[in-house]
């Protein structure tokens, strides 16, 4: 389902931003002949973990920076369409106890929505980006981005991943953990060794029997640790197994962190490379690695390709909803009927209530898996499918997206949960509140999966006021579902809309 608002032409441009734990990136690049021609790059050092306390409170002084430095990207942005910007927040908003109230500020200081993603998803977005700066392969690649907060494996071929994994060891967090005040010492560095390596046993046998052909390293921490290297004369474009051997000795060789002097090593990394080369150490050992390529490309490069998805016939999203469909044996016949009449219903009332394509294609999603929570049991299925949806890891999707998914499942029938309704953002609830209204209609309106096509049903509305309109000889006919929307009226009434029924 491409965005209806075009596809992309030449000459656009494209945003895309990545918040990240230690950094925020962002690259504009103009769609030209169907390939992108980066126009501009901006960074700004942030070390967004560093404010990061253990009760997912954020630092008056950190939130500070990260305000002002999303302002500055901002006004860079400013002209480009929104459906042409996306900006990705990673691990230190994943880890905030309430990453709402960032979530707020932060989009106003940039002036576009932000999404934040799984770890998961910012994986498959990493390898994306890594995918397309080198010539499709058929062989598989393994490629490892060290970020602040979080540390990405995947294996992929051509241009789709494999497999995904996400740990919570970044170079930023991992510095912390382990080196909190400073002190350097080979003991300390081979009891952290040995924590960090134990959390490779969840995936690594299941990696090494993937197996690959290539490795790529992505990221700050990567290049950093490629530049040391390249200035060390240990090895050029790449990273070796006995490099990172030799430059952990050159580091342990210093008493504290602040000491730290290595050819190459700017002066914003010199707080944090001891965490990342940690990390870059254990996953050399534990996954067996030798040489390690370095990635010019990361996750926002992978966020522009996929932004080019989303605006044609290869939105990942769609090939999710097709995956939870075939996985919960969903009836594709009424996943159908109701789509149908949902859109139907949608594209009536669009304008009135100020709903675009993002919306449109949600229904449409939600539609094709109201039914998955029928392979839990028949009871409470709506309630068992928003949980399925809400917990499943599905690719394409920000945490935004799915918890918008799961909130029209939960309430396409009977009482609309309040508290699932609380649980979207401010800039989600009104949209998301009609959508279910529309969804809650088409579903009643196919509860006998009959395949007797409907009449046209024509549906007007005035703010919260409702009016559908259905042929008299059908409504004669039907009066289960005569009663059933007797019922969604006094339902909807429950939450401030009046829904008039009459026959035409």
């Amino acid at each position: 389902m491409p965005d209806t608002r075009s596809k992309l032409e030449d000459g656009e441009l494209l945003a895309a931003i990545d918040i990240g734990s230690n950094s925020f990136h962002m690259v504009v690049a103009r769609y030209v002949l169907g390939q992108l021609r980066v126009v501009d790059r901006l960074r700004d050092s942030v070390r967004m973990a560093e404010g990061l306390d253990a009760n997912g409170g954020l630092r008056p002084d950190v939130l500070a920076r990260a305000l002002d430095a999303l302002a500055r990207l901002g006004q860079r942005i400013r002209t480009i369409p929104p459906h042409r910007v996306r900006a990705i927040a990673t691990n230190t908003v994943r880890q905030l106890h309430k990453p709402q109230a960032f979530l707020v500020t932060a989009e106003t200081a940039l002036g576009h929505a932000i999404e934040v993603v799984s770890g998961r998803e910012e994986a498959r977005l990493i390898y994306l980006g890594v995918a397309h700066g080198y010539p499709p392969s058929g062989r598989n690649r393994l490629v490892i981005d060290i970020g602040g907060g979080s540390t990405e494996f995947i294996i992929g071929k051509r241009y789709e991943p494999l497999e995904r994994e996400s740990l919570q060891l970044g170079c930023i967090a991992t510095t912390r953990r382990f080196f909190a005040d400073g002190k350097l010492s080979k003991r300390r560095w081979r009891e952290a060794l040995t924590e960090i390596s134990a959390e490779f046993q969840q995936f690594a046998s299941v990696y090494r029997e993937r197996g690959w052909k290539e490795v790529y390293g992505a990221s700050g921490t990567i290049k950093a640790v490629g530049d040391i290297a390249s200035k060390m004369k240990l090895s050029r474009g790449q990273i070796s197994d006995i490099a990172v051997e030799q430059i952990r000795d050159q580091l342990l060789g210093f008493n504290h962190i602040d000491d730290i002097q290595l050819p190459g090593l700017a002066d914003d990394r010199r707080v944090i490379i001891v965490g990342g080369l940690l990390v870059l150490q254990a996953a050399f050992n534990e996954l067996g690695l030798k040489r390690m390529q370095i990635s010019k490309a990361a996750m926002r490069e992978g966020i522009l390709y996929d932004l080019i998805g989303r605006a044609s016939e290869h939105d990942p999203r769609e090939n999710s909803i097709t995956a939870l469909m075939q996985r919960y044996d969903v009836d594709s016949d009424q996943a159908q009927r109701v789509e149908v009449s949902g859109l139907d219903l949608f594209d009536q009332v669009a304008k009135d209530w100020e709903l675009g394509d993002d919306e449109r294609r949600m229904l449409a999603w939600a539609s094709r898996i109201h039914e998955i929570g029928l392979a839990v049991a028949h009871s409470q299925h709506h309630v068992h499918g928003a949980y399925l949806i809400e917990h499943s890891d599905i690719a394409g999707f920000s945490r935004q997206e799915q918890k918008m998914l799961s909130v029209l499942v939960r309430c396409q029938r009977r009482n609309i949960s309040r508290n699932a309704l609380d649980s979207l953002s401010d800039r989600l609830s009104l949209p998301g509140l009609r959508l279910i209204v529309l969804l809650r209609l088409a579903v009643l309106l196919h509860r006998g999966h009959e395949r007797e096509a409907l009449p046209r049903l024509k549906l007007k509305v005035d703010g919260r006021n409702l009016d559908l309109r259905a042929p008299r000889d059908w409504l004669d006919r039907h009066p289960l579902t005569g009663n059933d929307l007797d019922a969604e009226a006094q339902y909807l009434a429950d939450t401030g809309f009046s829904l008039n029924v009459r026959s035409s």
